[in-house]
């Protein structure tokens, strides 16, 4: 027997509002049943679990112990600039100057995620 991911979980304050920033970071529409103020609200992703958005009453207070990691399917750089014009924030930069690591930046609620190398920004070093 195995088991296997339905969904990620992330508990947010506004499920509708957290689901909309994650629906342009992804490409992938929110579900096109959920309006403003539903309290769970998903966007599927086409290859992996979906992101549940679940609305909790109390706030975020610590870092994440389970996060997201992305990688873009550009250039990581551009796709950073990208993510903090939605309305991420800049939390960490573990990039080293070889271009290996990643930038840490997290949603409009706080939840910290990974911006990871593209496959062509690996494949350029990899030359």
């Amino acid at each position: 027997m195995i088991s296997v991911v339905q969904n990620v979980a992330i508990d947010c304050a506004d499920a509708y509002a957290l689901a909309r920033f994650w629906s342009e970071v992804t490409g992938q529409p929110v579900d096109a049943e959920a309006a403003p103020g539903d309290h769970e609200v998903q966007v599927t992703l086409p290859q992996g679990p979906a992101l549940y958005f679940n609305q909790v009453p109390e706030p975020k207070t610590v870092k994440n112990r389970i996060h997201l990691c992305l990688r873009p399917s550009s250039s990581r750089e551009p796709e950073i600039d990208r993510l903090l014009q939605l309305g991420a924030t800049w939390v960490g930069d573990h990039r080293e100057p070889d271009g290996s690591g990643w930038a840490v930046l997290a949603d409009p609620e706080g939840n910290e995620f990974c911006v990871l190398r593209s496959e062509s920004d690996r494949a350029a070093m990899s030359d």
